[in-house]
C-alpha cells in the first residue's frame, strides 16, 4: 500500500534532471501542481491542496523542504531557509532565470498532463516558490500559473526569477493557447513588494490578473506581516476578501483546465 505521511494524499517518488523527490497525490481530473511555500507542507498548505482536490483537480504536492505536516514556526521556517541558501537546487538571487528546481518541476509537469490529459496543468507557487509557476511555462504544459506572493529573487523588488525564453514561451501561450497568470499578494508585504506586480502587469498586460489586499484583511492568527494569502493568513469565511481571493484561485484553475465547468 502506498505511504500516507500526509493524510488524503498517496505518497510516491518522482526522479528527474538528476533529481527526486516526494510527491504526495491525490484527487482526479485535469492535474495541478500546488508547490508549497517555506517551511514545507504544513497543514495549512495541505488543507490548500484539499480545496483544490474538491474542486475537481488531480494534485500533486512535491515534498522539495521541510518535513510533512509539522507545523509553521518561526524557527522551522528560518531554518528551512538557511539550508535553501546553502543548497544549489534554489538560488534565491536570481532574477532572470529560475531555480534548478523549476526543471524538475517542469518535468513533473509533463508527467502528470501524460497521466490526466487536458488542455494543460495548472501550477500554484507560493512565497519562495511563487515565480516557480511562472518558470514551468516553459519546456512544460503549464496554461495556468497562480503566483501567490511570490518572494524572489530576494532584495530585488521588481525581479521575476524567470529567464528570457520562459517570459517569451509564457507570453506565446497567451497568445496562441489562451494561457493567463494569476497573482496574489497584501499590500504592505515586504517579500513580495509593489514593484513586482507592477513589473508583471506591464510584462503581461491583462493575461496577468493581480489579487492585491489589504493587510486589514489577514488572518489576525498568522505571523506578522501578512503573507500567505492561501494559507496561514487566510480567514475561511464567506466574504472575507483572503476567501473570495482563494474562491477565484479555484475559479481561474477551472477556466483555465476545466472550462466545461467553470
Amino acid at each position: 500500500m502506498a505511504a500516507e505521511t500526509v493524510p488524503g494524499f498517496t505518497e510516491e517518488r518522482f526522479e528527474a534532471e538528476d533529481q527526486a523527490y516526494p510527491v504526495h497525490r491525490a484527487g482526479d481530473g485535469p492535474a495541478v501542481i500546488v508547490i508549497p511555500e517555506v517551511p514545507g507542507i504544513t497543514p495549512q498548505v495541505r488543507a490548500f491542496a484539499l480545496r483544490v482536490v474538491d474542486a475537481g483537480f488531480s494534485v500533486y504536492v512535491p515534498e522539495l523542504f521541510g518535513e510533512p505536516m509539522r507545523p509553521m514556526t518561526m524557527p522551522y521556517a528560518l531554518r528551512t531557509i538557511a539550508r535553501l541558501c546553502v543548497g544549489r537546487t534554489f538560488h534565491l538571487l536570481a532574477a532572470r532565470e529560475s531555480s534548478p528546481a523549476v526543471d524538475w518541476l517542469r518535468a513533473l509537469a509533463r508527467d502528470v498532463h501524460e497521466r490526466h490529459g487536458g488542455p494543460g496543468v495548472g501550477a500554484v507557487g507560493m512565497c519562495i516558490t511563487g515565480n516557480f509557476a511562472l518558470g514551468m511555462m516553459l519546456d512544460a504544459p503549464v496554461i495556468a500559473p497562480v503566483l501567490s506572493q511570490p518572494s524572489l529573487p530576494v532584495a530585488r523588488g521588481s525581479g521575476l526569477h524567470a529567464s528570457d525564453a520562459a517570459i517569451a514561451e509564457a507570453h506565446r501561450k497567451i497568445d496562441e493557447e489562451g494561457a493567463a497568470i494569476l497573482g496574489l499578494r497584501f499590500k504592505g508585504d515586504p517579500m513580495c513588494p509593489a514593484a513586482r506586480f507592477t513589473h508583471l502587469k506591464r510584462e503581461f498586460g491583462d493575461a496577468f490578473e493581480a489579487i492585491e489586499l489589504d493587510d486589514a484583511t489577514a488572518n489576525p492568527d498568522g505571523p506578522w506581516p501578512p503573507h500567505s494569502v492561501l494559507t496561514n493568513h487566510l480567514i475561511d469565511a464567506e466574504g472575507e476578501p483572503t476567501r473570495v481571493a482563494l474562491d477565484r484561485t479555484l475559479a481561474f484553475l477551472r477556466e483555465h483546465l476545466r472550462p466545461e465547468t467553470a
